[in-house]
């Protein structure tokens, strides 16, 4: 099953948590992997939230506090 070591990073956990999902939606896993693999699931769900709180955190920092709306080039 996943291994219980913290993610390197938002992208690894990310793609970690969709193996999880996978593996889960196929029906395939026994009970007790079941538990282990929702488990670690919700581990790397509070990382992926806490990580996404922290980026936009410092983005309202570079802002002055004031969160402007992403343009892409289509809308220049």
């Amino acid at each position: 099953m996943a291994k219980a070591t913290t993610p390197k990073d938002f992208e690894s956990a990310l793609a970690e948590l969709e193996k999880i999902v996978a593996q889960m939606e196929s029906g395939k896993l026994g009970l007790e992997d079941s538990l282990t693999a929702y488990e670690r699931g919700a581990t790397l769900l509070n990382y992926c939230r806490e990580a996404i709180s922290r980026a936009e955190q410092q983005v309202q920092v570079l802002e002055n506090g004031v969160l402007k709306p992403f343009l892409t080039d289509s809308d220049e």
